[in-house]
C-alpha cells in the first residue's frame, strides 16, 4: 500500500520520535526535587511553543489594522482554533490562563524554582533579543539550546517548516510524552503536584484528542504534496525531535548531577 504524504514523513522521523518517548529522563524523577529540576529546564520549552504558535498565528491570519483576507483560510482557522486554547484556557478553578502560565503556577506549587525563567521573561518584555535574554537569565544550558534551535525554525520564515515542527516535534508529540511523565507521580507524590497533574492531563486531553489532529491538517495543507516542502518538513521536524531528546539528556545529567549518580 503506498503511504501518503503525511505517513511517509512519521516513518522519517519514526526513530527520532521513540528516542524521546522512551528517553530514560522519565524514570528518573523518583522524588519532590527531581520534578523540579525537570521543570526547571522544561519550562523554556512551553515558552518557546507559544512562540511557534504564534509564528503560525501570525504567518496564517490577519493580525494587522486594516485587516485582510489570508490566502489559505482553512489554515487560519486550524491555528486559530489551537490558539483559543493554548494562550486562553481553563485552570482547574475556571480561571482563564495560558498553558504557559499554568505551567509556572505548577512549578511554585512544588516549589521549583521560577527565577531565570521570570527573569528572562522580563528581559524579552524589555526589548532584549531571545539568545541574549536566555544568556542573562541564566537558562539552563540544554534548555537554552532548545530555545535558541526553535527560533531558529521561526526564522527560517518557512511556515511549512514552522508548522512540521509545531505539529510533529512538539504538537502530536505531547500526549505520548507526558503520558509516560505522569504515570506514577499523582500516586506517589504529594497535593503540591495537583496543578501540575492537572496541567499534563489537560494536555493529554485537549492535545492528543484534538489539537494533534488540527496540526497534522494544518501541516499537510502547508505541505501541499510539493516534494520539496515535504522534505524539508521531514527534516526540520526529525531534527527538533533530536534537539528536544538533548534537551532530555542534558536534564537527566543535571538530575543525576543532583542525586550523585554517574551515567554509564
Amino acid at each position: 500500500m503506498k503511504l501518503t504524504n503525511l505517513e511517509a514523513l512519521q516513518a522519517h522521523i519514526k526513530g527520532a520520535r521513540a528516542e524521546v518517548i522512551d528517553h530514560p529522563v522519565y524514570g528518573q524523577m523518583e522524588n519532590l526535587a527531581d520534578v523540579r529540576t525537570f521543570m526547571e529546564h522544561h519550562v523554556f520549552a512551553v515558552w518557546d511553543f507559544m512562540s511557534l504558535l504564534k509564528a503560525l498565528q501570525k504567518e496564517l491570519t490577519c493580525v494587522e489594522v486594516p485587516w485582510l483576507p489570508k490566502a489559505n483560510p482553512t489554515a487560519a482557522y486550524l491555528i486559530n482554533e489551537i490558539v483559543v486554547e493554548e494562550e486562553a484556557d481553563k485552570s482547574e478553578t475556571g480561571e482563564r490562563f495560558s498553558h504557559y502560565e499554568l505551567y509556572k503556577r505548577a512549578m511554585k506549587s512544588c516549589g521549583a524554582n521560577t527565577q531565570p525563567i521570570e527573569a528572562f521573561e522580563a528581559l524579552i518584555r524589555e526589548g532584549v533579543p531571545v539568545r541574549e535574554a536566555l544568556r542573562q537569565a541564566q537558562a539552563p544550558s540544554p534548555a537554552a539550546a532548545f530555545t535558541r534551535f526553535t527560533f531558529d525554525i521561526i526564522e527560517s520564515g518557512k511556515t511549512h517548516v514552522i508548522a512540521a515542527v509545531f505539529t510533529f516535534g512538539r504538537e502530536d508529540l505531547i500526549s505520548d510524552m507526558f503520558q509516560a511523565l505522569i504515570t506514577d507521580l499523582h500516586q506517589e507524590f504529594t497535593e503540591e503536584l495537583a496543578p501540575l497533574k492537572y496541567y499534563l492531563d489537560r494536555h493529554i486531553e485537549i492535545d492528543g484528542e484534538e489539537h494533534g489532529a488540527l496540526a497534522l491538517e494544518m501541516t499537510a495543507q502547508l505541505c501541499g504534496g510539493i516534494p520539496e516542502r515535504l522534505a524539508e518538513a521531514g527534516e526540520a521536524a526529525k531534527t527538533c525531535l533530536e534537539k528536544r531528546a538533548a534537551l532530555w539528556s542534558g536534564t537527566l545529567e543535571s538530575l543525576q548531577a543532583r542525586s550523585g549518580i554517574t551515567s554509564a
